[in-house]
């Protein structure tokens, strides 16, 4: 089959690889009918590479058509039509009967000292092949895959696999008063996302912050306020202007370790893709190596009493973080990986319903054959061409 395939800093290519098999009672094998391209895997383009291997296959977010079945698989069969979630989780241990899928005891990372294990990223997450490519096997079959109906097109239900749930739940966990006012740092995918779902479920405002034209116009003509991060010196200054001074309810920061206008973050990043792999996963794992402006942004600019829900990945271990101004504002910090399985009943009723409330129809803005998946990797980093949201589609 076909997959894309890590080779390096900003080297991604489309390789002939072996087919899945199935592995375990519990698999299945899915032929991927669409997959998309995730924020986070710009990580692993540009900052993760010292924990990648040559050759792992890439992508979290697909869904496609169910080909085999393991002994075990439950109640899933040949030709049903699923998306994956991009956490592996089993359903049945006590972290997943708690809501906590993401971090699963049956598929936890324990040599890393991580959660569950993720599709397509990295060793800290299992190192497990991901669904950027023709077929993808699925571990945990009997629980993870979401079954959806026929008809809609791949675009009303892909994004369950990632960009839905994870929005879902950083609005969940930013915790918006009725009628109450919601920053959204950064307005990629997930930012985008966030700021629909929030108007969906009642927020009186919805102020997005980018310094993307692009992006800024895309949330603005889903009726949020817009901030030109460029335009603004201290961007905490401009949100209190439109709260009465006071400063938002709440914040989503959705950018996480790779921010703009964090000079000491981006020189600690290049300098850890110029060493040797393990010493640049050594430096990766216990130093300072993100990016924290939003994050200062952010606590500057929730009130006091307010929430900051934190959705983007950060990786560094002994970041500085403004403690004396969190414990004086009294914030709450909610953060945590997507616990895809808790939001699905919560969210399946709201994309089948008339209208396409969430406008997840049209939100890719670029759907591309996996053959282009190198050119699609550039120009989503790179920010060019409009590239907002890239669908991959394998070849029938």
């Amino acid at each position: 089959m076909k997959a894309v395939t890590w080779h390096g800093k900003r080297d991604v290519r489309v390789d002939a690889v072996a087919d899945p098999v199935i592995e375990e009672p519990t698999d299945a094998i899915v032929r991927i009918t669409s997959t998309g391209i995730c924020g986070s895997d710009l990580h692993l383009y540009e900052v993760l590479g010292p924990f990648l291997t040559e050759g792992d296959i890439l992508g979290h977010e697909p869904m496609g058509i169910v080909e085999e079945v393991g002994s075990a698989a439950g109640p899933l069969a040949p030709g049903d039509r699923v998306v994956v979630p991009f956490t592996i989780s089993c359903g049945h241990c006590w972290m997943c009967a708690r809501g906590l899928q993401s971090q699963c005891e049956t598929t936890q990372v324990t040599g890393q000292g991580k959660g569950a294990s993720l599709f397509g990223y990295t060793s800290l997450y299992g190192q497990v092949p991901g669904g950027q490519a023709d077929y993808l096997r699925v571990p945990q079959a009997q629980y993870g895959p979401i079954k959806v109906p026929e008809g809609p097109p791949d675009e009303r239900f892909v994004y369950l696999s990632d960009v839905v749930p994870t929005a879902w739940q950083a609005v969940a966990y930013a915790d918006i008063p009725d009628g109450g006012t919601v920053v959204v740092f950064g307005l990629g995918p997930i930012g985008q996302m966030c700021a629909r779902v929030a108007q969906h479920q009642g927020a009186g405002t919805v102020i997005g912050v980018d310094l993307v034209p692009e992006r800024l116009a895309r949330a603005r003509a889903h009726g949020a306020t817009t901030l030109d991060l460029r335009d603004h010196r201290r961007i905490g200054d401009a949100i209190r202007d439109l709260t009465g001074g006071r400063g938002a309810d709440s914040v989503i920061d959705a950018v996480g370790m790779e921010a703009h206008g964090a000079p000491a973050g981006k020189l600690a990043q290049t300098l850890t893709g110029l060493l040797p792999q393990q010493l640049a996963r050594k430096l990766t794992e216990t130093a300072g190596v993100d990016r924290l402006s939003v994050l200062y942004a952010a606590i500057d600019s929730v009130r006091r009493g307010g929430t900051i829900s934190l959705s983007g990945v950060y990786g560094g271990m002994v970041d500085p973080i403004p403690m004396m101004d969190l414990f004086d504002k009294q914030i709450r910090l909610h953060t945590g990986q997507a616990n895809v399985r808790r939001w699905i009943d919560d969210i399946l009723p709201v994309l089948t319903a008339d209208g396409d409330p969430l406008g997840v129809e049209g939100f890719a803005t670029h759907k591309l054959p996996l053959a282009d998946a190198p050119r699609a990797y550039e120009i989503f980093q790179k920010k060019l061409e409009g590239a907002q949201k890239i669908l991959l589609e394998p070849t029938p």
